[in-house]
């Protein structure tokens, strides 16, 4: 429980640290700015992309080929983590802000809380991060039961590296995206959210229209095929997100208050996930993802001439909350 804690702390201050003290120093250094939307595409495609399948294929090699138990990735990651830390030590100097306002933690949360009541923009933003990265840590939990509704001895790790590999190409076409001043990222991001709602329609589709396969084990059937594509394509529009929404972040979010912020747009993705677990335990895959394709359908704000996509889900979720049978309960997640 203390380790779920610290990872929780950890993960806010990696979605927020590390973006925030980027873009302050990019700024401080005086920087071009379309440097900044290139330097987000590689960390996505070389970080969340390419060093996730290298830890992968490293943590196999330490449990299967040397032997060192399922301990040893654990054991691995914490060395990697302590190098991570001494080189940030030293190499990365400190953004203190404005140190002639000096604000107790209480006053910047709330400084925090104005700044978003106050701008529309932001509070759309939020909106937009908060869901969409629900979805991609609820999707982490549903892909297995999705693709092996009948205990199918699916490649868990080639399927993983082929996810990861949908999302680098994605990143490397939002690096593309945003090279150039047109299309602006609000409105091809609008392209892709509508992209990746059709991808997380596969499996209600293939609920309806194909016949799914009775037999216990075996291979993966012809329906895990579709929704596999569907998912590598999901896949690919979060490796576009993932830049997209750093590069609208840096120009909406103010320098002052932007890791408070973020750490803000944490508590609605937290209280999503929840709920979308806590309904694994009595809704079959198929209607959690109608949940999902449901919280995708979304209405463009305009505001300043900036394009925005908001997402509406809680109707819709109570709908098929309402809608599901007792005989959906039997899914579990692996």
């Amino acid at each position: 429980m203390l380790g779920r804690v610290l990872g929780g702390i950890a993960t806010s201050l990696l979605f927020s640290a590390f973006e925030s003290w980027l873009v302050a120093e990019h700024n401080k250094r005086g920087f071009d700015q379309q440097w900044l939307s290139i330097t987000f595409s590689k960390a996505i495609f070389l970080g969340n992309g390419l060093m996730t399948i290298l830890s992968g294929l490293f943590g196999n090699v330490l449990v299967d080929n040397l032997q060192l138990g399922p301990v040893a990735p654990f054991d691995a990651a914490s060395c990697f983590l302590a190098i991570g830390m001494i080189i940030t030590l030293f190499s990365w100097t400190e953004n203190y802000g404005d140190l002639s306002e000096s604000k107790d933690l209480l006053t910047q949360f709330r400084g925090a809380a104005a700044a978003i009541a106050a701008d529309e923009k932001i509070t759309l933003l939020g909106a937009i991060q908060s869901l969409f990265e629900g979805l991609i840590c609820t999707f982490v939990f549903l892909w297995t039961p999705a693709l092996s509704p009948n205990d199918e001895d699916i490649p868990h790790g080639f399927i993983f590296a082929t996810f990861m590999l949908s999302s680098m190409l994605g990143s490397s076409n939002a690096s593309r995206l945003l090279a150039h001043a047109s299309p602006k990222v609000e409105s091809y991001m609008q392209i892709v959210f509508m992209i990746a709602s059709a991808s997380l329609l596969l499996p209600v589709i293939t609920n309806f229209f194909v016949a799914a396969s009775t037999m216990k084990g075996g291979s993966i059937s012809f329906s895990g095929y579709i929704q596999l594509l569907g998912c590598c394509t999901f896949e690919v529009c979060v490796g576009i997100f993932w830049p997209s929404i750093m590069k609208m972040g840096s120009q909406y979010i103010p320098e002052e208050a932007r890791s408070i912020i973020m750490s803000f747009f944490c508590i609605p993705l937290n209280i999503f996930v929840c709920i979308a677990l806590y309904n694994v335990i009595y809704h079959s895959t198929f209607l959690l993802f109608l949940y999902f394709e449901f919280s995708f359908q979304g209405k463009s704000t305009s505001h300043d001439r900036h394009v925005l996509h908001v997402l509406d889900f809680p109707l819709c979720g109570i709908y098929v909350a309402e809608a599901s049978h007792g005989d959906c309960g039997d899914q579990q997640v692996k």
